[in-house]
């Protein structure tokens, strides 16, 4: 049998072996091929990782804290539409998920002249 840290493999068939608990009185057999051999693994095994061992580039951009301003938020944009109440060609709209999230977005529209109405795309 031989062993990586706590694991032991069958040398026959190469198959992991149940049970290897770092016991050298131990008799491991292979439920593949049948082999038996002493447990060769260490006894105990503990690793540890930093969070830096595995670089992230969402984790680098991540903060603790992140603000945004008010004026920052950009909820509505302007479309070249025609509002069928004043005939104004410019409204404002935004979009929302209303709906499941494998069905499209719900678009608002609103005039100056206090006209509003709703597309699901």
């Amino acid at each position: 049998m031989s062993a990586i840290g706590s694991l032991v493999f069958c040398n026959d068939c190469g198959n992991l072996l149940d049970s290897a608990g770092g016991d050298s009185n131990a008799i491991l057999s292979c439920e593949v091929c049948g082999a038996k051999c002493k447990d060769t693994s260490a006894k105990t095994i503990i690793t540890t990782s930093k969070p830096t061992a595995f670089p992230s580039t969402l984790r680098d951009k991540r903060s603790d804290v992140q603000t945004v301003a008010q004026e920052d938020l950009q909820t509505e944009a302007t479309i070249d539409m025609t509002c069928e109440k004043c005939g104004r060609e410019t409204v404002r709209y935004y979009t929302q998920q209303l709906r499941g999230a494998d069905e499209g977005t719900t678009v608002f529209y609103s005039c100056e002249c206090g006209n509003k109405w709703n597309t699901n795309n």
